[in-house]
Parts: structure tokens; C-alpha cells; sequence
């Protein structure tokens, strides 16, 4: 099992940042892939970002050039670096990891609000 936990999130002005981090402890070997999904209220959840194993990234064309993924292997902490927030931007975000034991399993965290006012 994985256990993945977000923090920082909160509310933000227009045009500010905030980092959010996601800690994963338990069978955190064999990850190859660990990222952050969004949803807004009435809306679907979404990929935001997500980098692999060999550390190559992929993001939201809504996020490109303003949001940074990053992971530190070490601590099992995956970062995002959320910059020039926009209202829309408002969502619960979710950590969420991909694991290879002879399949792939997926885990999630319970999410963290980000709130972007204006």
C-alpha cells in the first residue's frame, strides 16, 4: 500500500503561488509515476501534471509555462509550483501515484483546496 498526503494548499490572490507537496510513505518502491489531478465543483477531475520514473513531465495545456513539477526520491515527495494563479485555477487537487506490481495500481490522497480570489 501507498499512502499519499497533500499540504499546501489554501487561498491565494490572483496572480500569487503556492507550492503544494505530497508525501508518500508504505510501498513507495516500484512507483513509476506520480503526479496531481484537479476538480473543480460540477466539473471532471483532470490531470494537471505528472512526471514518470525517468523523470520526464507532462502538463495540462491550461498550466504550461505557469505550473512546475518536481520530485525529490529521497523524501518520496512530489512538489508542484503553482505560479501566476488565476481564479480558475480554484480546485481540490489530489496526489495520486502509479505502482508496477505485476500490474498497476493507483493510489490517492484526500486532496487539498486551493482557493484563487480576485
Amino acid at each position: 500500500q501507498v499512502q499519499l498526503v497533500e499540504s499546501g494548499g489554501g487561498l491565494v490572490q490572483a496572480g500569487g503561488s503556492l507550492r503544494l507537496s505530497c508525501a508518500a510513505s508504505g510501498s513507495t518502491f516500484s512507483i513509476n509515476a506520480i503526479g496531481w489531478y484537479r476538480q473543480a465543483p460540477g466539473k471532471q477531475r483532470e490531470l494537471v501534471a505528472v512526471i514518470s520514473s525517468n523523470v520526464s513531465t507532462n502538463y495540462a495545456d491550461s498550466v504550461k509555462g505557469r505550473f512546475t513539477i518536481s520530485r525529490d526520491n529521497a523524501k518520496n515527495e512530489v512538489y508542484l509550483q503553482m505560479n501566476s494563479l488565476k481564479p480558475e485555477d480554484t480546485a481540490v487537487y489530489y496526489c495520486y501515484a502509479r505502482r508496477w506490481v505485476g500490474h498497476f495500481v493507483a493510489y490517492w490522497g484526500q486532496g487539498t483546496q486551493v482557493t484563487v480570489s480576485t
